[in-house]
């Protein structure tokens, strides 16, 4: 099948960076000039452009624009349409969460994602400060903006969230487990398990052939989680970001 580049500019970190942010996903060369025109006609600060890891024509030529690779992205896709689902273990108890624990959700991602190291921190000419807001922020609109998430689920641990799971309906068979977030005091004790599964059991109730999920190359913890569970490896980018 071929694709098309998917052209946008991110308004959340065009505020947040003060510079027009436009992403390009699923680039190839053939998309590569017509990618460089639309930043240039909005007055682009940067372009974070994503490309298939087995693409060389296409990364040869970012290279040869100025782009730098700044992360490689993994994707596992598991079937949902036959057999039993893994059983819960129910380490907290999992719900829905209400449009009025957003707050509640952006603190929880502040304290899970305090270490973690995104296309965002590999790139020196990003604000430290603000790059840090990243998660916080999209965690918290994925409570009230449906553009941004289907669903949230989270793991109530009484006094305070223990967990969440963003999930997202990318087409009529698919759907996608976005962000994923356990707060330090409640790690290894299998509640990202349990989410993981609250998200496939969704996807299968609203009608969905197969769920995916994506993580960052190195981020090997979850991927032994993912495989576990029965999703296989399916496909990779690289994250290129150019500043104009």
């Amino acid at each position: 099948m071929t694709r098309s580049v998917k052209l946008s500019i991110s308004e959340p970190d065009t505020r947040r960076f003060g510079t027009v942010y436009v992403r390009a996903r699923e680039l190839t060369t053939a998309d590569l000039a017509a990618t460089l025109d639309y930043c240039r006609a909005h007055n682009a600060g940067i372009c974070v452009a994503r490309c298939a890891t087995g693409d060389f024509p296409t990364i040869h030529a970012l290279e040869d624009e100025g782009f730098r690779l700044m992360d490689t992205l993994v994707y596992y896709r598991a079937r949902l349409d036959g057999g039993v689902l893994p059983e819960q273990r129910l380490a907290l108890p999992i719900r829905r969460a209400r449009p009025e624990e957003s707050d509640a959700v952006g603190r929880l991602a502040a304290a899970a994602f305090k270490d973690y190291f995104s296309h965002y921190h590999a790139d020196p000419r990003f604000d430290r400060r603000k790059v840090d807001e990243v998660f916080v922020d999209w965690a918290s609109r994925s409570c009230r903006d449906k553009s941004v998430a289907d669903e949230v689920f989270v793991a109530d641990a009484g006094a305070a969230l223990g967990a969440f799971a963003t999930m997202r309906l990318n087409d009529e068979v698919e759907g996608e487990g976005v962000l994923f977030a356990v707060h330090p005091e409640h790690q290894s004790k299998g509640v990202y398990r349990d989410l993981m599964i609250s998200g496939m059991q969704w996807c299968r109730d609203h009608g969905r052939d197969r769920m995916v999920v994506s993580t960052q190359i190195n981020n090997y913890t979850v991927q032994r989680a993912w495989i576990r569970l029965g999703f296989e490896i399916c496909e990779s980018f690289y994250t290129f970001h150019k500043w104009f």
